[in-house]
């Protein structure tokens, strides 16, 4: 299975790793650290020494509870940080669900918009399809206001499987290649516990969308329910996590802690090679 990215490919003989930097001051877990761009590009810096294949930069933060900010103040925050790792070893990521930002980051040099909102929003499948970027379709239900107040399922695989089966024949059928798409079960983006757990469990299913599986669990709540952890002391939970998700078919795991997963995945690619 091979993965386009911009003028990046990768052969996905081992699962990617993308380091998580939030040009935000609210993220739930570093929200503030990294919002001048001088931190940021200094944390970006060091995720590609600890071993990050990928970084995706954000610039909004989708929490729960998370309010929207404005296509120009999201700019303002990620659009430096971009263009200062122009020219980086590794593809950069945009991590929007907004067209304008889309396109402004991708001529920025860009080489993958990570969407939430799964290029649903006007326009957004005409940002991507005009580049060479790859793009990352997410699954949520509802909006980050209101995502986590009542989640339903029936069957919730099936039913994040219908939905990203759809929007890939949507983006395919917009003009962009199926090398160039990832998708992501969106754990924690309108799902209980037992949701993101059932997603985990059978993240085998997606297999058979025939791209990579993106999964995102680094930190996240459903974590400290599990272990009483706050956010601050969640890396072995998270690590945990990123490797039950390789073990079951993730090709890329987004993290906030790149180190700590390399080392583990090194092992795990040692035992597996």
């Amino acid at each position: 299975m091979f993965f386009h990215c911009g003028q990046f490919q990768f052969d996905l003989s081992r699962p990617l790793v993308m380091g998580i930097v939030n040009v935000t001051p609210d993220s739930f877990s570093d929200g503030g650290r990294t919002l001048q761009c001088g931190a940021a590009l200094a944390h970006a810096h060091q995720l590609i020494e600890e071993g990050a294949d990928i970084l995706d930069i954000g610039g909004e933060s989708t929490r729960p509870g998370a309010l929207p900010v404005s296509v120009q103040e999201e700019l303002e925050r990620i659009m430096p940080v971009i263009e200062g790792l122009r020219g980086a070893p590794v593809p950069v990521s945009v991590d929007t669900c907004k067209p304008e930002v889309m396109r402004a980051a991708l001529a920025a040099g860009a080489s993958m918009v990570n969407d939430i909102n799964a290029l649903q929003q006007p326009s957004a499948l005409a940002a991507v399809t005009a580049s060479s970027a790859a793009v990352c379709l997410m699954h949520k239900q509802g909006t980050p206001q209101t995502m986590q107040q009542q989640p339903q399922y029936q069957d919730v695989v099936a039913e994040v499987l219908q939905f990203l089966r759809g929007r890939m024949d949507a983006a395919q059928a917009a003009g962009i290649a199926r090398e160039r798409i990832v998708v992501d079960p969106g754990v924690g983006f309108g799902k209980t516990l037992a949701h993101n757990l059932a997603l985990l469990r059978d993240l085998g299913a997606f297999g058979e969308l025939g791209v990579p599986l993106l999964a995102g669990l680094s930190r996240k709540s459903m974590l400290g329910t599990i272990t009483g952890q706050d956010v601050e002391h969640r890396v072995s939970a998270s690590v945990a996590a990123a490797l039950l998700a390789v073990q079951r078919g993730a090709r890329i795991v987004r993290v906030h802690d790149v180190g700590a997963t390399c080392d583990a995945l090194k092992v795990w690619n040692a035992v597996n090679s």
